[in-house]
This record gives C-alpha cells, sequence and structure tokens, in this order.
C-alpha cells in the first residue's frame, strides 16, 4: 500500500534576502506571508523578515514608526494583521519589558505603553515567557528575569506570574490585569509552551502551559478554565512526552501537537543523575487528544511524520534552535 502521508520537504527555491542563522527568534502567518522576528546567532538579530509562501521571495519590508530593537526569547503574537511583541532580551543579560505594536498592512512600528495593573506593578523584564492571545486579550505566564546589579552578570529568577492584556479594536491596548485564579497553577519556569484550545459547541475555552525550565526541565501539563480562571492538572495517560524545554507545541482540531525542545538523554532524568543528565535536542513529536480531556486521554508517541496526519491536516513547524 502506498503511503500518502504528508511529506517533509526543504524549501531550497527562494529568492531575496534570507534571514541569517538563529535560534530563540519567533514566526507568524498572515495569510500567505511568513513573517520573522529576532532571535540570536552571534548577536541579536534586528531586521523584520517576510517571506512570500506564493512567490517564494524574502523581503524587508520598509518599516517605520516606533522601531524597536531587535530582541529574542520574547512574546509574539498575531491578530489578523497586527502583531505583538514583548518582553525578550535585547543584549545579553539585558531583558526588556517593552510592548509594541506592528500594523503589516502598512508595515508601521508603535511602541505601547498600556498602564499597569490596579494595586500592582506592570511585568518585568524577562525572557523565555509565554504571550498567548485568545479573542481581545493577551495571557502572559512566567519566564526568567535577571536580578543581576551588574549589567554584565546573569542572576536568573523564574517567574510563575500571570497577567493579562486587554486589546482595543484594530490597534493599540488596555492595560495589564492580574486576574484571580484558583487551583494554584504552574510552578515558575521559562522556555514552555502554552496554547488555547477553544471546544466547538460552546464549552469553555482553556488555556494549556506544557513543559519548561526552571533549574530542571518538566513535563508537567497544565489546564486553565479561562472562563472561571481555574487551574488543574487533567488527568492523562499513554507515554508522556520527556521533560523539555524551548519545545513548540500547537493545536490541531481537537489536538495537542508537541514537538522538538532539550530533552534528557535515556528514558528518565533520574537514572541519569548519578553522573550528571545530558541534553540533547530532539525532533520527537507528541500528541495529545483534548477532545478527551475530561475522561482521561493519552498522549501518542508520533514516530513517523508521514503517518501523523490525515489528508485534510496541514501543519507547518519552523525550527531552529540546535
Amino acid at each position: 500500500m502506498i503511503n500518502k502521508g504528508p511529506i517533509w520537504k526543504s524549501v531550497r527555491s527562494y529568492a531575496g534576502p534570507v534571514p541569517r542563522a538563529r535560534h530563540g527568534h519567533r514566526v507568524v502567518a498572515i495569510r500567505e506571508l511568513v513573517v520573522v522576528f529576532g532571535g540570536g546567532n552571534e548577536g541579536i538579530a534586528t531586521n523584520l523578515h517576510v517571506y512570500n509562501s506564493v512567490t517564494k521571495q524574502w523581503f524587508l519590508p520598509a518599516v517605520r514608526g516606533d522601531i524597536p530593537p531587535g530582541c529574542a526569547a520574547h512574546g509574539f503574537v498575531c491578530e489578523g494583521t497586527r502583531i505583538l511583541v514583548f518582553g525578550g532580551m535585547v543584549e545579553f543579560g539585558q531583558y526588556t519589558n517593552s510592548l509594541y505594536e506592528l500594523q503589516a498592512s502598512r508595515w508601521l512600528w508603535k511602541k505601547l505603553k498600556p498602564r499597569p495593573p490596579r494595586n500592582a506593578s506592570a511585568p518585568c523584564p524577562r525572557i523565555g515567557h509565554s504571550f498567548t492571545l485568545h479573542a481581545n486579550k493577551c495571557y502572559l505566564f512566567g519566564g526568567m528575569a535577571n536580578d543581576s546589579e551588574d549589567p554584565n552578570g546573569n542572576v536568573p529568577r523564574y517567574l510563575d506570574d500571570f497577567y493579562e492584556l486587554e486589546l482595543q479594536v484594530q490597534s493599540g491596548v488596555k492595560g495589564w490585569n492580574i486576574p484571580e485564579t484558583k487551583g494554584g497553577g504552574p510552578s515558575a519556569r521559562e522556555s514552555h509552551s502554552s496554547v488555547v484550545y477553544c471546544v466547538k459547541g460552546g464549552s469553555a475555552p482553556k488555556l494549556y502551559i506544557f513543559g519548561g525550565m526552571c533549574g530542571h526541565r518538566l513535563n508537567d501539563l497544565w489546564q486553565l478554565d479561562i472562563e472561571t480562571m481555574t487551574w488543574s492538572l487533567p488527568p492523562t495517560r499513554g507515554q508522556l512526552p520527556l521533560q523539555r524545554s524551548l519545545h513548540t507545541s500547537n493545536v490541531i482540531g481537537n489536538k495537542l501537537y508537541v514537538f522538538g525542545g532539550w530533552v534528557p538523554v535515556g528514558e528518565a532524568e533520574d537514572t541519569l543523575a548519578a553522573d550528571g543528565v545530558k541534553w540533547i535536542c530532539t525532533n520527537s513529536l507528541s500528541m495529545l487528544n483534548l477532545g478527551m480531556i475530561k475522561n482521561i486521554t493519552s498522549f501518542l508517541q508520533l514516530d513517523n511524520l508521514r503517518n501523523c496526519f490525515n489528508k485534510k491536516s496541514f501543519i507547518l513547524v519552523w525550527f531552529a534552535y540546535c
């Protein structure tokens, strides 16, 4: 029987100014355009690169306005044709909590100044946080701050704070808010993944946080009911993905796909503790059916990408961290 599943292909036919090698960058898609910003490799990348998937051409748009500095490990979300950028590393050990908006229809940057929460401070400068869009709000969780007073030093502090940022229609934001949550919540971490899953039929949307790093790597899955703001650890079974950080998670239909990241060599981190845990960058892909989460659902390890999806499914994974 001929295998008719999707096939990975390397894109080699293109023109224009190709972005240099990097990691810690962020990517969003706006119709046929793939927008790449930030990242680092021997210095922080500063240019905004755009790839037209129809003409197969890279180009550097003529941006204007409050053009942000390059950054890495930042938050990057897209709503329609506007993009929001929050936080990230602008130089070694120097993190930011600036918020920028890009109107991609005009390639116009604007620095935004949202009001702080009532009786609390705005989010501190950080990297490795999650910044997840749902409806008219962005949800910010965790990351890592630098508490060093020496500009050349690095004293890491893992964060477990949770903010929501309300967006205005078409352009601008209103302000930060710290929602009251129940059920504890994820421990402090950075380089985790976060997605929102909306159930068809009116069930409350859920935010999921998986894995990350807090001195050691994690593989716990947290669920936030966005309507009740209640955290929980949903029961799962099957082959749980290894502890990891710097991975990606995406939702297609009712399935959560976890791809790549740094994982321990061997089946369990504990077996390696005697002589030190060794870590490798992986291309493993796992799937969890979120539609069965209330009944206990199973992680499934997907070893053959050609057999992962039916003809109606499509997934595009950008990775260049190792």
